[in-house]
């Protein structure tokens, strides 16, 4: 019998009696014991491959295990089609686990999650990529058989590299049990279980409507329910509750701050706008990052793993920053999706249409367009406050307290650039992180999907989420 066909039937001996749950905890811990030549499910594509991101921004020899794992879960969230909130949450899970394994095998910071140390001699490596694996196959419903059994192949058999499986095994189990009943189960289907009381007035949120689309993609279904009204009830990692850092509340309806936002949207941020610059408008799609690629908490790893791959960062801080960096992605959804949903708020597209006659406003400016469309996709979500603001937020002021420094020049092209045929060729600039955050959160008003107030606001919580994660999360130990 060969060791795929006993792997096989470990399985299929216990698939009977078990859980789906339990099923791929099964299939995860047999597949990080036995060499196989094969699995239930693809192996992502390896470094050097078109379809793997690391291709397109690591320089030759910087590949690297957190790299490898980060890249694994960008293909998984793309192939998947993983929505935003949730491919947050599923980043943030398995560079979570990584790290806690790895850090527990050397000691080299305190955690507040109760880890404790591994087992003398274990490779903190082998603990990181057994452990990332476990809890994203999880996250992601997906056993990863042939992504763990290739990456376990690359270290030569050793006490230290079973030692390293065994503990990366059981941190990741035990980081799973702490994340069993953190609400994010109930919170993948779109109802609100009474989770927030909806407002009822002019400027509640409706259901987007069916002239969203764009060739080859994205789109969002037609007069869809809202997308995952229970994500901010998530049990956060590093925020003391998801509510937080909740912004505080919209502009008045009736009021000439909000008569001007509304003009200025309109004028701004339609399909047909004369007032948006050609770069405004490249700027808008650059960002849009839809639910064809890696999402916008995809986009800020990606950027991450192009900016930290020649800091020579040892591995251990190296896992500790992507762990961070994941873990706020995965807060910052859970803040925005708590403030998108206590305060619900309708979006340009909705307001601009059919409603202006409704918020009470006297501002000769108020008046609806029944023919106005934004100029990318509006989501079938409320819009204060705006998640991309918070995502970029969030990545940017943790990049800069991890550099000691805002201003880092780089550039950059879009990692999905299949989204926007308009993009293939385009590179980007920036000056500093905090510009190419300001940059991101803009691109959704130049868009027309989302209200200056959503921006601002959201960059607040962003760098707040961040600043308390660095500071207090993973400090080093004395």
């Amino acid at each position: 019998m060969t060791m795929r066909d006993l792997i096989f039937k470990i399985l299929q001996k216990n698939i009977m009696n078990q859980s789906r749950r339990q099923f791929l905890t099964a299939a995860a811990v047999a597949a990080s014991t036995l060499p196989i030549a094969g699995c239930l499910a693809p192996k992502a594509a390896p470094h050097g491959h078109r379809s793997s991101y690391t291709t397109q921004i690591l320089q030759p020899g910087n590949a690297n295990t957190v790299f490898h794992w980060a890249d694994v879960a960008l293909q998984q969230v793309r192939d998947q089609r993983v929505l935003t909130p949730r491919a947050a949450y599923n980043y943030g899970l398995g560079m979570a686990a990584g790290f806690l394994a790895a850090n527990g095998t050397v000691q080299a910071y305190d955690e507040p999650f109760g880890i404790g140390p591994g087992p003398r001699g274990a490779d903190p490596e082998v603990a990181y990529g057994v452990a990332f694996s476990i809890a994203a196959a999880e996250a992601f419903q997906q056993p990863f058989l042939f992504d763990r059994m290739a990456f376990l192949d690359r270290f030569p058999d050793s006490e230290a590299k079973s030692l390293g499986a065994e503990w990366g095994r059981a941190v990741a189990m035990q980081v799973l049990r702490m994340r069993t009943r953190d609400g994010s189960e109930p919170s993948k289907v779109n109802y609100n279980f009474d989770h927030y009381k909806w407002r009822t007035d002019s400027l509640r949120w409706s259901p987007t409507g069916p002239f969203y689309a764009a060739n080859p993609g994205p789109a969002f279904d037609s007069f869809d329910r809202a997308l995952f009204p229970g994500h901010g009830r998530i049990s956060p990692w590093t925020m003391k509750s998801g509510s937080q850092f909740r912004v505080p509340e919209f502009y008045d309806p009736a009021s000439p701050e909000f008569a001007e936002e509304f003009d200025h949207i309109r004028r701004l941020g339609g399909a047909d706008s004369t007032m948006r610059t050609a770069e405004q408008s490249e700027i808008a799609l650059f960002w849009e990052d839809g639910p064809w690629g890696i999402t916008p908490p995809g986009h800020f790893i990606y950027i991450a793993i192009q900016l930290l791959q020649d800091r020579d960062l040892p591995f251990i801080e190296l896992a500790r920053a992507f762990a961070l960096l994941g873990m706020t992605q995965c807060d910052a959804s859970i803040s925005a999706w708590d403030s998108k949903y206590h305060h619900y708020i309708v979006r340009p597209e909705s307001a601009i249409r059919m409603r202006a006659a409704t918020f009470g406003n006297p501002d000769p400016r108020m008046v609806s367009q029944p023919g106005w469309r934004s100029y990318i996709p509006t989501p079938e979500f409320p819009a204060y406050t705006s998640g991309h603001s918070t995502f970029g937020a969030a990545a940017g002021e943790l990049l800069a307290l991890i550099f000691g420094s805002d201003r880092i020049a780089f550039s950059g092209r879009s990692p999905d650039e299949v989204l926007w045929p308009q993009l293939q060729g385009v590179t980007r600039y920036w000056t500093s992180l905090s510009q190419m955050a300001e940059e991101n959160g803009m691109s959704r008003l130049y868009g027309g999907v989302h209200w200056a107030m959503d921006h601002s606001e959201a960059m607040k919580a962003g760098r707040a989420i961040a600043r308390q994660a660095f500071h207090s999360t993973f400090p080093p130990r004395a």
